[in-house]
């Protein structure tokens, strides 16, 4: 996720690369991050001098797995001057983060992978102290992907089950249809792309029309038609359910976790 919001920034030129440091647990992590727009900011040992030093910096974004957190809390030094601590760990609250972290202000965000061609959603959870311009400092570095909402903490489950897991099933969604039009004949190469092109044109339309769905679905399907036939076996195979448990479930995760 870090990759995701940081790397069109910096090929956006909205960050400057000196200006970013990546602290990595291994070796190989660093020389992967070398191979890409990180360049050499990037630190293989979170207990060396120099990592020591960026984790002192006026930002830092905290991106690792949930279940480190308490080790990466207990590896950080005591710091003045309230440095800014930017979470996006699925099911970490903030009350916990500012247990583990008494010398930072944090944020609790909630990014997704669309960042990565600024077509992002981040919703974002103030901790308490976090001043005016801290606030504006992370809503710009988020708006440089995408759109930022300000959400109420408890409401932050619900937005990552949505927005963070669902660019995936999506993604089953544009593989299934793709597999049938295989099935049905097309090439492979050009169902994906139809099959893509066909999600992004469709979302563009509800978006920018402000349609509800339906009012899409009905558009389309005509009486006795080959759309109706469609949704008609989509209902019979339980699409909409399934997807709905989906979310449902994303969200109990993250509730989980924390």
């Amino acid at each position: 996720m870090a990759q995701a919001l940081i790397e069109p920034l910096i090929a956006s030129g909205s960050v400057d690369p000196d200006q970013v440091t990546a602290v990595v647990g291994r070796p190989e992590s660093a020389a992967a991050l070398k191979q890409g727009v990180f360049g050499r900011c990037v630190i293989h040992s979170a207990e060396s001098a120099e990592a020591a030093e960026v984790l002192t910096a006026p930002l830092q974004l905290l991106a690792i797995k949930p279940q480190q957190v308490e080790h990466a809390a207990a590896s950080l030094p005591a710091v003045g001057g309230s440095p800014l601590l930017v979470s996006v760990l699925a099911g970490v609250n903030l009350s916990r983060l500012e247990r583990l972290f008494p010398s930072h202000r944090v944020v609790r965000a909630v990014p997704n992978t669309p960042a990565l061609v600024g077509q992002g959603l981040t919703a974002l959870a103030w901790g308490d102290n976090v001043s005016s311009s801290q606030r504006q400092e992370v809503q710009a570095l988020f708006a440089g992907v995408g759109e930022v909402l300000e959400l109420a903490e408890e409401k932050l489950d619900a937005f990552l089950a949505l927005t963070s897991s669902g660019p995936a099933f999506v993604a089953l969604v544009a593989e299934a249809m793709a597999d049938g039009a295989v099935a049905a004949g097309l090439p492979r190469d050009l169902a994906q792309r139809l099959a893509h092109r066909t999600l992004a044109g469709s979302a563009a339309l509800l978006d920018q029309r402000q349609l509800h769905p339906a009012s899409l679905k009905d558009m389309v399907a005509s009486p006795g038609g080959t759309t109706i036939a469609g949704v008609r076996a989509l209902e019979r195979g339980g699409l909409r359910s399934a997807l709905m448990e989906a979310v449902i479930a994303a969200a109990e995760r993250s509730r989980e976790l924390a």
